[in-house]
């Protein structure tokens, strides 16, 4: 029997029923435990060593537009899009050691609540968030559905705009 392209199997909608039920239990057992401040929310607790940290930086950091976009590039020019990645290790790095101190030090988690606590007010903390909004849905969302359009396109044989 020949199957067809963009058809689920029972099993594939298996795996993806489980995958959305250990998301969500997991979503549901972390949000129970260190609420009780913006430190337990973004920080754990402080209770949790460099790999899972800098696993989900990495996992946050990474979306469609770098699997299917980055691929394309070095696929078409080669290789030396790469360098791109290789040259955000450094600068993260860099912006680290430079702005690490200066949080440590003012005991502060978030760039919003070092403004509030450097400057005061409201208005730099509500500016910031607008422009943080605008900048990730014009440019990060948007780029990443279109490239999961793409991939959806080429993977299942079907059109872009219902996937």
């Amino acid at each position: 029997m020949e199957k067809v392209l963009g058809v689920l199997d029972g099993a594939d909608l298996g795996v993806l029923a489980c995958y959305f039920v250990i998301v969500f239990a997991v979503g549901i057992w972390s949000s129970c435990r260190n609420r009780g401040s913006v430190g337990g929310y973004f920080l754990a607790g402080r209770s949790m060593n460099w790999l899972p940290v800098g696993a989900s930086v990495f996992a946050s950091n990474i979306g469609s537009g770098h699997f299917v976009g980055l691929a394309g590039s070095g696929a078409s020019t080669g290789i030396g899009i790469a360098v791109f990645e290789f040259n955000a290790i450094i600068v993260l790095v860099f912006l680290g050691w430079l702005f690490l101190p200066v949080y440590i030090v003012s005991g502060i988690v978030t760039m919003p609540e070092y403004l509030r606590k450097r400057f005061g007010g409201q208005r730099i903390r509500v500016y910031l968030a607008i422009v943080a909004l605008l900048l990730y849905i014009f440019t990060k969302i948007s780029a990443d559905l279109y490239a999961g359009g793409v991939f959806i396109q080429q993977s299942m044989n079907i059109s872009m705009y219902p996937a």
